[in-house]
């Protein structure tokens, strides 16, 4: 195991909740911390901009309330997540606001700047860094991120094509920072499981999904709860970046899951489809290959235990 930052500690169950577009809201990721767990948003949830002054407010004063109140199990820290591609044209007034409310774990998307990071560690912050191959990771770690998250086959939204096992020892080989896995991990043995093969933290998204406080409509949650890894599509199409999605919401807007065409990758969109292609995130579903473990949509509390119980079962089994 990692040695790790003081806001990577002490958490009831080694996960981080994955950020979701559109998805993520501050009432699911105040209950992701308050069940021990690190809940994260993406900025680009709140909109209009200035929304996110008022949801990080809010996130901050119910945390140190909660905390105040139940002294003896404090909520765990939140993350935010930051897209710091070319075309996030608010990641300057997001950043301030990170560094206004010191957001005490950045997640950071699609590029590796220093100047983010900086921002962030001038006041003590986190930062964690996705990739999807080794080259990555080590362009995040020369840049100034302290951890990673190793987006492997299988996961959510734009996920990598590589075997986890692969990921994860080769950035062992030279890494021993904060490390996450994501991919397809729904359960608790799963969580345990990352941890025997080398990751700190397991990434969980595509469970949170079908949660009560998920902003989410029923359909794509009861899509979740009734699909398998066979309902996944990977494709390039609807951002111009692979990512997996639901072949049910693919097939409600009037295309073939099986027979998609591939997009321009110069063309990226991450807010969405481009002229007449369906809307990806709002009408084109993302959703890793782990759902074949969901079987109701849950409070995210009772999904949190759920996950602690298994972890636990996985625990003894291996003794």
């Amino acid at each position: 195991m990692s040695k790790l930052p003081a806001a990577l500690q002490n958490l009831s169950l080694p996960v981080i909740g994955s950020p979701l577009f559109i998805i993520s809201n501050p009432k699911l990721l105040i209950e992701q911390c308050k069940a021990g767990i690190i809940g994260a948003m993406p900025a680009l949830n709140a909109r209009p901009a200035s929304q996110l002054d008022e949801w990080l407010a809010e996130i901050t004063e119910t945390l140190a309330a909660y905390n105040r109140a139940n002294p003896g199990r404090p909520a765990a820290p939140f993350a935010i997540n930051q897209i710091v591609h070319k075309s996030n044209d608010r990641l300057e007034h997001d950043m301030e606001m990170v560094v206004k409310y010191k957001v005490p774990v950045v997640i950071t998307s699609l590029g590796a700047r220093t100047d983010v990071n900086d921002a962030i560690h001038s006041y003590g912050g986190v930062v964690l860094h996705d990739i999807i191959n080794d080259f990555f990771a080590r362009k995040a770690i020369e840049k100034g991120a302290d951890g990673l998250i190793a987006v492997a086959a299988g996961a959510g939204g734009h996920a990598g094509i590589k075997s986890p096992f692969a990921l994860i020892q080769e950035i062992r080989e030279w890494f021993d920072g904060p490390l996450a896995l994501s991919g397809s991990i729904a359960t608790g043995g799963a969580v345990l499981a990352a941890q025997a093969m080398g990751a700190d933290f397991a990434y969980i998204g595509s469970a949170f999904i079908a949660t009560d406080e998920a902003r989410a409509t029923d359909a794509y949650k009861q899509a979740i709860v009734d699909g398998t890894s066979d309902d996944i599509v990977y494709s390039s199409l609807f951002t111009g970046v692979h990512g997996n999605y639901l072949k049910p919401s693919v097939r409600a807007a009037g295309l073939d899951p099986d027979n998609l065409p591939e997009s321009d990758p110069s063309k990226m969109n991450f807010g969405g489809g481009e002229g007449s292609k369906p809307k990806a995130w709002k009408e084109i579903w993302g959703c890793g290959q782990g759902i074949g473990a969901v079987h109701e949509v849950l409070p995210a509390a009772e999904l949190v235990a759920k996950l602690r119980h298994e972890y636990a079962q996985a625990k003894a089994r291996l003794r």
